[in-house]
């Protein structure tokens, strides 16, 4: 079974890193910064140092090593490495930390040398293994990026079990021979037969393996499907948005939770519930989702699918956004269409313009008008969470109707959930049993009225 990856562990300080990405065409400037800005983002939540950015304008990525000639000698020089793809078979000199330099005079002295190149795009096995003889340093592409951090910050075991799934999943095509002899075929214990060689053992092995967790995370998912089943009768609000656009301290404030907040990508995957503050009847639910990214891996959001299930099955999105962030508007477009692959993109959803304390006040004006119904406001403020928590009380008050309800004394145990479902505006008591006058959501109170 093949082992996590993990970055080397530096000798005199944090890891160093160049970022290397290629505008192709319909990609403007802004759009290709912004992208190796965020995975600046991305590895600095890794421990990493950014040192430098490689960039390069062409028609597509380069089959060999994803940058041109001239832009990998000048990678190298960042990295110590010697420039250029060996051909022939890969040796162990050619693969290591530090490979011959092409030129001494030309190359960053070596306690200032990169040992990450991170990529801004999905890069075949071939690519990064040739970048990786060419430059001397480790190569992470920006799934594997993403992976990484996912594989940091999952606590829960559910999302621990999606983690590993996915980071699996992506291992599978990549996996290779390491040392000698591995190529010869055979068979006998754990093998499947003469004729399958080591790599083959190894990719059914992280099969079997990834088959053995999702019958692990089923189990699990169909515990979480059960308690979203019972939550079913009372209005619920999914927060969803980019990674750390600060949902998870619009929650906190919101629900008087302790969640983990931190400047960070991707700090919270786990999916937390909790109800509104002050507690309203009925309660209103609040849940945290993990946050979505630009080429956020399709891995994970399969694997990240049944936590998604509390935004696909809330009645009502909030979806936060980063307005100090310039590339806000681009991150908009992937939320929704993150939220169009688990089916929410036609589900109700208020804008929420959030960290606007960062902002000009000419530039809040501006906001307001380009979002005439969007909510603009700063987690930190109490009183822009107020009118927050007002807009979503506001929301669920539209749609409830009032009615009154007989409860035959032989039924009494249906007052309690009454009350925990609907506001009982009056109760009282005759020969028939227990009336109430209630004010709920249609479907919960024909539900009630049915169990009579």
């Amino acid at each position: 079974m093949p082992q996590k990856r993990k970055l080397r562990t530096p000798q005199d300080g944090p890891l160093r890193a160049v970022l290397v990405g290629v505008q192709r065409p319909g990609v403007s400037d802004e759009e290709h910064s912004s992208s190796l800005a965020e995975l600046g983002r991305l590895a600095k939540t890794l421990g990493l140092t950014v040192v430098a950015r490689v960039s390069q304008k062409r028609q597509a990525l380069a089959v060999a090593a994803v940058i041109g000639e001239g832009k990998l000698k000048e990678l190298a020089r960042l990295t110590g490495g010697s420039g250029v793809v060996p051909t022939g078979v890969p040796t162990h000199r050619a693969r290591s930390a530090d490979p011959e330099p092409a030129a001494a005079d030309e190359v960053v002295e070596a306690d200032a040398r990169a040992s990450v190149v991170l990529v801004d795009h999905d890069i075949a096995p071939s690519q990064a293994r040739n970048l990786e003889r060419a430059t001397g340093a480790e190569v992470l592409d920006r799934t594997a990026v993403i992976l990484a951090i996912f594989q940091r910050h999952a606590r829960s075991r559910e999302a621990v079990l999606q983690v590993e799934i996915a980071r699996l999943t992506y291992l599978a095509p990549r996996l290779r021979e390491s040392g000698a002899g591995k190529d010869r075929q055979g068979g006998g214990i754990g093998g499947k037969g003469a004729g399958e060689s080591h790599i083959e053992i190894d990719r059914r092995k992280v099969r079997d393996r990834i088959a053995e967790l999702r019958r692990e995370l089923a189990a699990i998912e169909k515990d979480a499907a059960t308690r979203r089943h019972r939550r079913a009768a009372q209005p619920t609000v999914a927060i969803v948005g980019y990674t750390n656009a600060g949902k998870s301290s619009l929650m906190r404030a919101l629900t008087g939770s302790e969640l983990l907040i931190a400047d960070q990508l991707f700090a919270t995957l786990d999916t937390t519930v909790r109800a509104l503050q002050p507690e309203t009847k009925p309660r209103i639910l609040v849940s945290d989702t993990v946050g979505f990214i630009k080429k956020l891996p399709h891995d994970l959001v399969a694997s990240f699918r049944s936590t998604l299930e509390e935004a696909r099955e809330a009645a009502l999105l909030v979806h936060v956004v980063d307005a100090a962030d310039p590339a806000f508007p681009g991150q908009i477009e992937v939320t929704a269409k993150v939220l169009a692959e688990i089916d929410s993109a036609d589900a109700p959803r208020l804008l929420v313009l959030n960290k606007i304390d960062k902002l000009e006040e000419h530039r809040r004006a501006t906001l307001a008008q380009a979002y005439p119904q969007a909510l603009l406001l700063s987690a930190k403020s109490p009183a822009d969470v107020a009118g927050l928590r007002e807009r979503i009380v506001e929301f669920f008050e539209r749609e409830m109707i009032e009615d009154e309800l007989l409860v035959p004394y032989r039924r009494q145990r249906l007052v309690s959930e009454i009350h925990a479902s609907c506001r009982v505006l009056a109760e009282a008591h005759d020969q028939a049993g227990t009336r109430l006058r209630v004010r709920g959501r249609p479907e919960v109170v024909a539900r009630l009225r049915a169990a009579l």
